[in-house]
Protein backbone atom coordinates (compact mmCIF):
# COMPACT_ATOMS: atom_id res chain seq x y z
CA UNK A 1 0.00 0.00 0.00
CA UNK A 2 2.71 2.47 0.88
CA UNK A 3 4.05 1.78 -2.89
CA UNK A 4 0.89 2.38 -3.98
CA UNK A 5 0.48 5.57 -2.38
CA UNK A 6 4.03 6.76 -3.39
CA UNK A 7 3.49 6.11 -6.92
CA UNK A 8 0.23 8.16 -6.61
CA UNK A 9 1.72 11.03 -4.77
CA UNK A 10 4.37 11.35 -7.49
CA UNK A 11 2.15 10.96 -10.56
CA UNK A 12 0.00 13.76 -9.74
CA UNK A 13 2.61 16.44 -8.07
CA UNK A 14 5.03 15.67 -10.98
CA UNK A 15 1.93 16.23 -13.48
CA UNK A 16 1.32 19.22 -11.67
CA UNK A 17 4.49 20.95 -12.05
CA UNK A 18 5.69 22.29 -15.66
CA UNK A 19 9.28 21.85 -17.56
CA UNK A 20 11.02 25.23 -19.72
CA UNK A 21 10.66 24.97 -23.16
CA UNK A 22 12.99 27.17 -23.63
CA UNK A 23 15.71 29.28 -21.57
CA UNK A 24 16.65 32.76 -21.05
CA UNK A 25 19.78 32.94 -18.73
CA UNK A 26 21.50 36.26 -17.90
CA UNK A 27 24.75 37.02 -19.07
CA UNK A 28 24.69 34.05 -21.00
CA UNK A 29 27.91 31.53 -21.32
CA UNK A 30 28.56 30.86 -24.53
CA UNK A 31 28.24 27.13 -25.97
CA UNK A 32 31.86 26.51 -26.74
CA UNK A 33 32.69 27.56 -23.03
CA UNK A 34 30.37 25.96 -21.06
CA UNK A 35 32.87 24.08 -18.51
CA UNK A 36 32.31 21.43 -15.62
CA UNK A 37 35.34 21.87 -14.17
CA UNK A 38 34.40 23.39 -11.18
CA UNK A 39 31.88 20.13 -10.49
CA UNK A 40 35.01 17.82 -12.04
CA UNK A 41 36.99 19.50 -9.19
CA UNK A 42 34.46 18.42 -6.09
CA UNK A 43 33.74 15.12 -7.69
CA UNK A 44 37.68 14.65 -7.56
CA UNK A 45 38.62 15.23 -4.55
CA UNK A 46 34.93 14.51 -2.57
CA UNK A 47 33.81 11.46 -4.27
CA UNK A 48 35.64 7.95 -3.06
CA UNK A 49 33.79 4.80 -4.25
CA UNK A 50 30.65 6.09 -4.72
CA UNK A 51 30.77 7.71 -1.30
CA UNK A 52 30.51 11.23 -0.83
CA UNK A 53 31.90 13.68 2.14
CA UNK A 54 29.09 15.87 1.98
CA UNK A 55 30.44 18.42 4.71
CA UNK A 56 33.56 18.89 2.70
CA UNK A 57 31.75 19.86 -0.21
CA UNK A 58 29.66 21.91 1.90
CA UNK A 59 33.29 23.82 3.23
CA UNK A 60 34.27 24.84 -0.08
CA UNK A 61 32.92 27.56 -2.74
CA UNK A 62 33.05 25.19 -6.15
CA UNK A 63 29.49 23.81 -6.14
CA UNK A 64 27.63 27.39 -5.36
CA UNK A 65 29.98 28.66 -7.98
CA UNK A 66 28.98 25.56 -10.52
CA UNK A 67 25.55 26.14 -9.91
CA UNK A 68 25.71 29.83 -10.66
CA UNK A 69 27.26 29.29 -13.99
CA UNK A 70 24.18 26.35 -14.93
CA UNK A 71 22.41 29.18 -14.81
CA UNK A 72 23.85 31.09 -17.08
CA UNK A 73 23.47 28.07 -19.60
CA UNK A 74 21.03 27.61 -22.21
CA UNK A 75 20.92 23.96 -22.74
CA UNK A 76 19.21 24.22 -25.72
CA UNK A 77 21.89 25.39 -27.59
CA UNK A 78 24.24 22.88 -26.85
CA UNK A 79 25.18 19.74 -29.14
CA UNK A 80 22.73 17.29 -28.40
CA UNK A 81 25.70 14.94 -26.96
CA UNK A 82 26.86 17.59 -24.94
CA UNK A 83 23.22 18.62 -24.19
CA UNK A 84 22.49 15.37 -22.37
CA UNK A 85 26.18 15.44 -20.60
CA UNK A 86 25.02 18.86 -19.20
CA UNK A 87 21.58 17.96 -17.42
CA UNK A 88 23.38 14.62 -16.24
CA UNK A 89 25.98 16.31 -14.81
CA UNK A 90 23.06 19.50 -13.29
CA UNK A 91 21.06 16.26 -12.16
CA UNK A 92 23.84 15.12 -9.74
CA UNK A 93 25.12 18.74 -8.98
CA UNK A 94 21.45 19.78 -7.46
CA UNK A 95 20.80 16.05 -6.21
CA UNK A 96 23.71 16.91 -3.74
CA UNK A 97 22.96 20.36 -2.89
CA UNK A 98 19.31 19.71 -1.73
CA UNK A 99 21.62 17.10 0.66
CA UNK A 100 23.31 20.27 1.56
CA UNK A 101 20.13 22.49 2.01
CA UNK A 102 18.34 20.17 5.11
CA UNK A 103 16.22 18.13 2.57
CA UNK A 104 16.28 14.03 2.38
CA UNK A 105 14.94 11.33 0.14
CA UNK A 106 15.08 9.12 3.49
CA UNK A 107 11.11 8.98 4.02
CA UNK A 108 8.10 9.11 1.99
CA UNK A 109 7.49 12.55 2.54
CA UNK A 110 11.06 13.70 2.02
CA UNK A 111 10.81 11.83 -1.64
CA UNK A 112 8.52 14.74 -1.86
CA UNK A 113 10.23 17.48 -0.90
CA UNK A 114 13.47 16.05 -2.08
CA UNK A 115 12.40 15.17 -5.60
CA UNK A 116 9.61 17.20 -6.23
CA UNK A 117 9.28 20.87 -4.01
CA UNK A 118 12.56 21.77 -4.36
CA UNK A 119 13.31 23.70 -7.59
CA UNK A 120 16.66 24.55 -9.05
CA UNK A 121 17.75 27.17 -11.85
CA UNK A 122 18.99 26.61 -14.92
CA UNK A 123 19.11 28.53 -17.86
CA UNK A 124 16.98 31.21 -16.18
CA UNK A 125 14.48 29.00 -15.46
CA UNK A 126 13.66 26.49 -12.98
CA UNK A 127 13.43 22.31 -12.48
CA UNK A 128 12.74 20.14 -9.74
CA UNK A 129 14.35 16.50 -9.87
CA UNK A 130 11.64 14.56 -10.79
CA UNK A 131 10.89 16.60 -13.91
CA UNK A 132 14.53 16.91 -14.62
CA UNK A 133 14.65 13.10 -14.63
CA UNK A 134 11.21 12.20 -16.61
CA UNK A 135 10.23 14.93 -18.45
CA UNK A 136 13.90 16.17 -19.92
CA UNK A 137 16.22 13.61 -19.18
CA UNK A 138 13.92 10.70 -20.49
CA UNK A 139 11.15 11.84 -22.77
CA UNK A 140 13.86 14.40 -24.63
CA UNK A 141 17.01 11.99 -24.80
CA UNK A 142 15.49 8.46 -24.74
CA UNK A 143 18.80 7.04 -23.47
CA UNK A 144 18.35 4.32 -20.79
CA UNK A 145 21.58 3.93 -19.74
CA UNK A 146 21.49 7.51 -17.94
CA UNK A 147 19.83 5.80 -15.20
CA UNK A 148 22.71 4.70 -13.91
CA UNK A 149 24.54 7.77 -14.42
CA UNK A 150 22.08 10.12 -12.06
CA UNK A 151 22.70 9.31 -9.00
CA UNK A 152 19.88 10.91 -6.11
CA UNK A 153 22.36 10.81 -2.79
CA UNK A 154 20.98 7.55 -1.84
CA UNK A 155 22.72 3.93 -1.00
CA UNK A 156 20.79 1.69 -3.60
CA UNK A 157 21.28 4.73 -6.36
CA UNK A 158 24.16 4.17 -9.15
CA UNK A 159 27.36 5.45 -7.50
CA UNK A 160 28.26 8.95 -7.88
CA UNK A 161 31.58 8.78 -10.28
CA UNK A 162 34.41 10.94 -9.46
CA UNK A 163 34.65 12.35 -12.79
CA UNK A 164 31.68 14.60 -14.59
CA UNK A 165 30.19 13.34 -17.93
CA UNK A 166 31.30 14.74 -21.45
CA UNK A 167 29.61 15.01 -24.39
CA UNK A 168 32.81 13.70 -26.44
CA UNK A 169 32.90 10.21 -24.01
CA UNK A 170 29.16 10.15 -23.34
CA UNK A 171 28.55 7.29 -24.64
CA UNK A 172 31.60 5.02 -23.20
CA UNK A 173 30.85 6.54 -19.99
CA UNK A 174 27.67 5.65 -19.99
CA UNK A 175 28.34 1.90 -20.90
CA UNK A 176 30.84 2.05 -18.54
CA UNK A 177 28.32 2.75 -15.37
CA UNK A 178 26.07 0.76 -17.03
CA UNK A 179 28.00 -2.22 -16.75
CA UNK A 180 29.01 -1.28 -13.37
CA UNK A 181 25.53 -1.02 -12.08
CA UNK A 182 24.30 -4.56 -13.17
CA UNK A 183 27.22 -6.53 -12.27
CA UNK A 184 27.71 -4.62 -8.74
CA UNK A 185 26.11 -7.68 -6.29
CA UNK A 186 24.89 -4.75 -3.89
CA UNK A 187 22.33 -3.63 -6.50
CA UNK A 188 21.60 -6.65 -8.56
CA UNK A 189 22.11 -10.40 -7.68
CA UNK A 190 21.68 -13.70 -9.71
CA UNK A 191 20.83 -17.18 -7.91
CA UNK A 192 21.79 -19.55 -10.39
CA UNK A 193 20.86 -22.44 -8.68
CA UNK A 194 17.29 -21.35 -8.13
CA UNK A 195 16.92 -19.60 -11.84
CA UNK A 196 16.24 -16.17 -10.00
CA UNK A 197 17.34 -12.18 -10.87
CA UNK A 198 16.54 -10.14 -7.60
CA UNK A 199 17.10 -6.64 -9.76
CA UNK A 200 17.45 -3.11 -8.47
CA UNK A 201 13.91 -1.28 -8.30
CA UNK A 202 15.11 1.14 -10.84
CA UNK A 203 14.42 -1.79 -13.51
CA UNK A 204 10.39 -2.18 -11.88
CA UNK A 205 10.16 1.88 -12.19
CA UNK A 206 10.98 2.11 -15.58
CA UNK A 207 9.93 -1.37 -16.87
CA UNK A 208 7.98 -0.56 -19.69
CA UNK A 209 11.02 1.47 -20.97
CA UNK A 210 13.16 -1.13 -20.93
CA UNK A 211 11.06 -3.93 -22.51
CA UNK A 212 10.31 -1.56 -25.37
CA UNK A 213 13.74 -0.97 -25.87
CA UNK A 214 14.96 -4.34 -25.32
CA UNK A 215 11.69 -6.64 -25.42
CA UNK A 216 12.46 -7.63 -21.44
CA UNK A 217 14.21 -6.39 -18.67
CA UNK A 218 16.45 -9.53 -19.01
CA UNK A 219 17.26 -8.78 -22.31
CA UNK A 220 18.74 -5.56 -21.07
CA UNK A 221 20.65 -6.83 -18.15
CA UNK A 222 21.87 -9.60 -20.29
CA UNK A 223 23.71 -7.02 -22.55
CA UNK A 224 25.54 -5.79 -19.76
CA UNK A 225 26.18 -9.02 -17.93
CA UNK A 226 30.21 -9.65 -17.70
CA UNK A 227 29.79 -13.48 -17.17
CA UNK A 228 29.35 -14.90 -20.64
CA UNK A 229 27.90 -17.81 -19.30
CA UNK A 230 25.35 -16.04 -17.19
CA UNK A 231 24.54 -13.80 -20.31
CA UNK A 232 22.86 -17.06 -22.04
CA UNK A 233 20.89 -18.27 -19.39
CA UNK A 234 19.16 -14.58 -19.20
CA UNK A 235 18.43 -14.54 -22.59
CA UNK A 236 17.35 -17.99 -22.22
CA UNK A 237 14.28 -16.44 -20.77
CA UNK A 238 13.81 -19.25 -17.67
CA UNK A 239 14.44 -16.50 -14.93
CA UNK A 240 12.22 -15.19 -12.67
CA UNK A 241 12.46 -11.69 -11.91
CA UNK A 242 11.83 -9.84 -8.24
CA UNK A 243 13.05 -6.77 -7.30
CA UNK A 244 15.10 -5.44 -4.12
CA UNK A 245 14.32 -3.14 -1.62
CA UNK A 246 15.96 0.20 -1.98
CA UNK A 247 17.92 1.90 0.46
CA UNK A 248 17.31 5.55 0.55
CA UNK A 249 19.64 5.69 2.97
CA UNK A 250 22.34 8.35 2.37
CA UNK A 251 25.27 7.67 0.19
CA UNK A 252 28.33 9.34 1.97
CA UNK A 253 28.61 11.69 4.90
CA UNK A 254 25.79 13.41 6.25
CA UNK A 255 26.19 17.40 6.37
CA UNK A 256 27.11 18.77 9.74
Amino acid sequence: MRCVLAILLFAFLGGCSTVPTSFTPSNPVPPGEVSHALWQELLREHVHGGAVDYPAIARQGQLQAYLALLNRVDPAGLPVGERLAFWINAYNAFAVKGILDGYSPGSLFGRYRYFIARDYAVGGQTVNLYDLERQILINQFHELRMHFAIVCASASCPKLQPWVYEGAFLDQQLTRVTTEFVNDPSRNRFDRSRKVASLSMIFRWFQKDFEARSGSVLNFVADYVQDPSLKRELLAGDYTVEFLEYDWSLNGLPPQ
